[in-house]
């Protein structure tokens, strides 16, 4: 009667354990949320080039912005860069410089570089941008330019101008942002501003430049990303329960039935993958490590690769080539990494056009049936 309770209670505690192995396991990924943002720039420094030495052209700048960011990699920013330009000349061994006051509302678009060339992180403490827009330079207050003219009759400056003057500018640049928290980045950026050669007051045949360089914050107006969860599907595990039988009398042992034939049943990983890539991660890699395992172990055996990309993102053409990606990012792990013949391994891409699960995370994935 006690060997009885016993083995009740064991295969009772190997079931529980059974069944705990088999519950999914949910992860988490962080996705990209549209957001607003403000930018206030109030460290700035400007050098106009010009014909005087670096420490003389150089002036105060300040410069306020407002942007929407539409996905990880594109922006848009509405800028208002402001305060002084300064112009020089040398005649006769004398050098002069001047001053005027400007204003220039400037439309950019940003690319962030770091989200191109890595996964989208939204805890990554440094990130790198470029951008290029177009805007109006609004100067005035040109007295001093007047007055070199006046001291140099010899002179002649030919594109002086008075009163207030509009002129188109175009400028580009790069921006590197430290992450402080999820609300607000401490940004340097630096950009090159060009228009007419009317701006320094002096002709010289070319395009005037003037380069600024800002110091600032950025503020995010609403949380710059969403977490959710992944459940990945659930594989059906046999579960071969043992039975033990007390013997009370030996019996003589019936002939041996022959063997059966030995059957290998398929086996199926699903390995998923983060948003707009193809990279398979370390802990996806484990999934692949089995699939090759199970064909070193059956050498007859072959492997259907079938990736697709979920249909809430991009649009048909990118999801084709991405999924097109994924299968050979499996692929070429099954050879480089674990040996396995290229004859073995089939692959099909269904970009959006069928969505296996029922999550669009979820269908980021490749399903690879080995058999």
């Amino acid at each position: 009667m006690k060997i009885k309770k016993i083995l009740f209670s064991c295969m009772l505690v190997m079931g529980c354990l059974t069944a705990a192995a088999q519950e999914p396991e949910v992860k988490t990924e962080n996705v990209f949320n549209p957001h607003w943002y403000l930018q206030i720039q109030p460290v700035g420094v400007q050098y106009t080039l010009g014909e005087l030495s670096y420490n003389r052209l150089t002036s105060y700048n300040v410069q306020l912005g407002a942007g929407y960011q539409f996905n990880p990699i594109i922006g848009l920013r509405l800028s208002v860069n402001a305060w002084q330009s300064r112009g020089g000349l040398k005649e006769s061994d004398i050098r002069y410089k001047y001053k005027w006051n400007y204003v220039a509302p400037m439309v950019d678009a940003t690319v962030n570089l770091t989200n191109v060339f890595w996964d989208y992180n939204p805890h990554r403490v440094f990130n790198f941008s470029v951008f290029a827009g177009v805007g109006v330079n609004v100067a005035w207050n040109n007295d001093d330019a007047a007055d070199v003219q006046q001291a140099l009759s010899d002179y002649n400056m030919r594109y002086l101008w008075d009163g207030t003057k509009a002129r188109m500018v175009g400028r580009a640049g790069l921006m590197i942002d430290f992450r402080l928290c999820d609300a607000v980045v401490l940004g340097l950026e630096a950009q090159a501003n060009t228009l007419s050669d009317h701006y320094n007051s002096k002709k010289a045949s070319d395009a005037d430049w003037y380069f600024n360089a800002l110091l600032g914050i950025k503020v995010n107006l609403r949380k710059t990303y969403k977490v959710k969860e992944i459940v990945p599907p659930e594989v059906p595990e046999r579960v071969v329960e043992r039975v033990v039988e007390r013997v009370v009398e030996p019996a003589p042992e019936p002939p041996a039935p022959p063997a059966p034939p030995v059957v290998v049943e398929p086996l199926r990983r699903d390995v998923f993958f983060q948003i707009n890539s193809a990279r398979v991660t370390d802990i996806e890699k484990q999934k692949v490590a089995e699939i090759a395992a199970y064909m070193q172990k059956n050498p007859d055996s072959k492997v259907q690769i079938t990736s697709y990309a979920d249909k809430a993102t991009g649009n048909a053409t990118i999801n084709q080539r991405l999924s097109e990606q994924r299968c050979q990012s499996v692929a070429t792990c099954l050879k480089d990494e674990f040996g396995i013949a290229e004859s073995r391994i089939s692959i099909s891409a269904k970009g959006d056009t069928e969505q296996p699960f029922d999550t669009d995370a979820m269908n980021r994935a490749s399903i690879c049936i080995a058999q």
